[in-house]
Formats: C-alpha cells, sequence, structure tokens
C-alpha cells in the first residue's frame, strides 16, 4: 500500500480497515521535548516531522466562569496561580508533575452557580486567530483535527470542585454532579458548533475522564450507568451526527466500563493502562472489532529500552491484527527517553505495525 496521509490512516482504523501501518500517536513531557531540542531535534520543527509519525491537530474552547488568573508566589522552584477556573494550585518549574491542588472557589452549589452565570458560550471564546492561521495547512498536509472538550467526573473533581468533595456528592448530591457535567458539556457543544458553523470541521472530539485508578474504579458501574452515562452519550450522539468519531481517555482501570462505553458508541478508549490492571491483549480480545484501542505499551518500561522494545514485539502483533488499534505507551513519554532511544522505537513501532 502507498504511504497515506495521517487523516486516511487513522480514518482507515477507525473504519477498522488496514491502513499501510499502525498510526503513531504518543504524548512526550515539555520537559522530553527540551531534552530532545539538546540533543539533536532543531528547534524550529516539531518531533512529529522530525521523526515522521502522524501529526494531529487541537482545537480547544474556554468553557471556564473565566475567573481571574493571578501569580500569588513565584520561587526558583515553584508558582502558585490561580486559574480560570477559580483553582489554587502550585506548579512545579522544572519537572512535569501534577500540580498541587490547593484551593477551590467552587465548593457548594451555589458557589457552582455563580459560576455557571459566568459560563456564556460567547464567541470570544474561541481562538479564531489561530484557526485561521493553522487550518487550512492542517488539511493540506492532512493532519488529523480533534477538538477538545471538558467535561465529566475527571475534569470536574481534578480542576473545578475537589476530588474528595465531588467523589461524597456522587452519593449525597447527585443533582449537584449531574448539573455540572451537562452545564460543561453544554457550553462545549456551542461553542464547537460555532466553530463547525464557520467552516473549521474536525475529525473526532477527545475529552478525559479518569475514572478508575490501580485496580479499581472511582464508582460502581450503577453510578456511572445512572449520573455520566447519559452525558457521555449526549456527546457521542452529538459527534455522531456530525459524521465524526470520538475518543475517550480513562486513566486507572475500567475494565467495568468498556461495555458501557461501547454501548454508547464510544468509537475509540485510551491509554489502556497496564500498571493498573489493563490487559491490551485481553481487551483486544474481547473488544477489538466494537472500539478502536489506543496506548496499552506499559510507560514504566520507558527505563530500559530493551524491555520496551521487547514489549513492543510481544504486544503489537495481536493489537494490530484486524486494524483498530493507534500506537502509545499507556501514558505519556517522560523526559529520561532519550531522541536517540524514541527514534529507535518509531522505527521498531513501523516496522511491526506495517500491513
Amino acid at each position: 500500500m502507498e504511504k497515506l496521509t495521517t487523516y486516511e490512516r487513522i480514518k482507515r482504523v477507525f473504519e477498522h480497515k488496514d491502513p499501510d501501518r499502525v498510526p503513531i500517536y504518543d504524548s512526550p513531557w515539555k520537559t522530553t521535548i527540551a531534552r530532545w531540542h539538546k540533543e539533536g531535534l532543531p528547534e524550529n520543527m516539531d518531533y512529529t516531522d522530525y521523526l515522521d509519525i502522524d501529526r494531529i491537530a487541537k482545537m480547544e474552547v474556554d468553557t471556564s466562569p473565566q475567573y481571574p488568573e493571578k501569580v500569588i508566589e513565584q520561587t526558583a522552584d515553584y508558582k502558585i496561580v490561580t486559574t480560570k477556573w477559580g483553582v489554587t494550585l502550585k506548579k512545579w518549574n522544572n519537572a512535569e508533575s501534577t500540580p498541587e491542588f490547593m484551593d477551590f472557589t467552587i465548593t457548594n452549589p451555589d458557589k457552582w452557580k455563580e459560576a455557571k452565570e459566568k459560563m456564556v458560550p460567547s464567541e470570544d471564546r474561541i481562538d479564531w486567530d489561530y484557526l485561521k492561521a493553522n487550518y487550512k495547512t492542517w488539511r493540506e498536509k492532512g493532519y488529523w483535527i480533534r477538538a477538545t472538550m471538558f467535561f465529566g467526573f475527571d475534569v470536574t473533581h481534578s480542576w473545578v470542585v475537589g476530588t474528595e468533595r465531588l467523589l461524597m456528592a456522587l452519593v449525597e448530591n447527585p443533582d449537584w454532579c449531574v448539573d455540572m457535567f451537562n452545564h460543561c458539556l453544554d457550553v462545549n457543544l456551542a461553542l464547537l458548533d460555532k466553530v463547525w458553523e464557520k467552516g473549521y470541521k474536525f475529525d473526532s472530539i477527545f475529552w478525559c475522564d479518569d475514572m478508575g485508578y490501580k485496580n479499581h474504579q472511582f464508582f460502581s458501574v450503577n453510578t456511572y450507568r445512572e449520573l455520566l452515562k447519559p452525558v457521555h452519550k449526549r456527546a457521542v450522539d452529538w459527534a455522531h451526527a456530525k459524521g465524526i468519531k470520538t475518543r475517550l481517555h480513562s486513566c486507572g482501570d475500567v475494565n467495568p466500563f468498556i461495555p458501557e462505553f461501547i454501548d454508547i458508541g464510544i468509537d475509540a478508549l485510551n491509554p489502556l493502562e497496564v500498571k493498573a490492571g489493563m490487559n491490551p491483549i485481553e481487551i483486544k480480545k474481547k473488544y477489538g472489532k466494537q472500539i478502536v484501542l489506543h496506548g496499552g505499551i506499559n510507560a514504566v518500561l520507558w527505563s530500559d529500552i530493551e524491555k520496551m522494545e521487547a514489549e513492543i514485539r510481544r504486544v503489537m502483533p495481536a493489537l494490530k491484527e484486524s486494524s483498530g488499534y493507534i500506537f502509545a505507551t499507556d501514558h505519556s513519554v517522560p523526559s529520561n527517553v532519550s531522541l536517540k532511544d524514541f527514534k529507535k522505537v518509531v522505527e521498531l513501532v513501523k516496522d511491526i505495525g506495517s500491513y
């Protein structure tokens, strides 16, 4: 088969048809990219172009209450800031890490009501200049274009109200949770409709909703069915009405939820976190004809490139069978991975992943 563009390649994967090779779409840290620039990646070149791997363009809109963003404290090691969601957090300057969440503005239904009134889908929440500057190039070069969405359990507990607060509310005040999930989605859809109507079409929607941790889930399947699944389904139905695909990122052990995802028509699941209890080969055997799998290569092995290569040789032949697979590790690419080693992995994936 002739070499395909990223768009052509991923489209065939979503159709469960053989492409020329498995698409490659992983997530290096910013500190990893900085290291690679020191190791030979040209400063003005994207690593995907340098390595000739798949190009994914990303659209985002601002759904937040637009609380003031301020720097409260800054040192050589960290910076304490407030976010558009009213969250105070500590970010580390010289390391890629989850920030420390220190305080929240939205702490109860009344505070949520105040925030909700600020979340109006006006056109100034869309970066039109960015779209005008890049969209034509994305299409001409055959990128896959995704629209990122911000709604659901994961972003609500981590970036909006706090984990303990939301977990308790799922039991004690589920109506509040459902209102937050739905309103965030409503604003997303209204803004992305504006983008779409202006001619900036995208090929898929993507959202993060981590619902598991090591060997378990944050809540039961019944809770998912009652509170969150209908919201996910609305997003999927909206996308499918436009003829585009859906990809869910859900870390942790989400094995019990996979039939639910398939039931509402989610097209792809990422990242298949091995260390949390997800077995990508078993998932492929059970569900590979019904959902595209993205990830599933144990990122812990990045510390030993020979073990990483051995794992790819072990897992990828099964995952690529009958198409429906996009290569990535099950988390990201940390800064202990050299450009040379990542290039070796890319070359191996292209070889094993060819059809």
